[in-house]
């Protein structure tokens, strides 16, 4: 005798998903990102600017190009491959090489031509002034 069992979707996309996660087939989740090249960022604001940290390991500063356009601060570069590798027997080759791209929304209107960069350690940093619209305004009172 056969018993019937009602049908439930969700069950069934719960078991798809766990077939896809990358864990199931052995590897490692961190694998799966470290072939992206997307710099991590750090946005912070304060009254007058607006600051941008990029994380560029490996990357030399005349490899990077800036550009902010219509609010959107975006950089651009390629960490080059050093080909000095003669005689070496490499096991494992996870460091990546190639361009990248990270374009960031900026939370306030900016004076993009006062910006400035700085790039030391591996970190990019980049001041963009606020412009005078998107500066907070002091209104005082008038006292009759």
């Amino acid at each position: 005798m056969k018993t019937l069992v009602r049908w439930d979707p969700f069950a069934e996309i719960g078991g798809l998903s766990r077939v896809l996660d990358p864990a199931h087939w052995g590897v490692p989740t961190g694998y799966i990102r470290r072939f992206d090249l997307t710099p991590a960022v750090d946005l912070s604001e304060t009254d007058n600017e607006v600051v941008v940290k990029a994380s560029l390991p490996g990357v030399k500063a005349e490899d990077v190009d800036i550009s902010v356009n219509d609010g959107i601060l975006t950089v651009k570069g390629e960490k080059k491959y050093d080909d000095k590798t003669e005689g070496e027997n490499f096991y494992r080759r996870e460091i990546r090489y190639g361009a990248f791209s990270r374009s960031i929304p900026l939370p306030a209107a900016v004076d993009q031509d006062k910006a400035e960069a700085a790039f030391a350690d591996g970190v990019l940093t980049v001041t963009l002034p606020k412009s005078a619209e998107a500066k907070p305004k002091q209104i005082k009172i008038k006292s009759s």
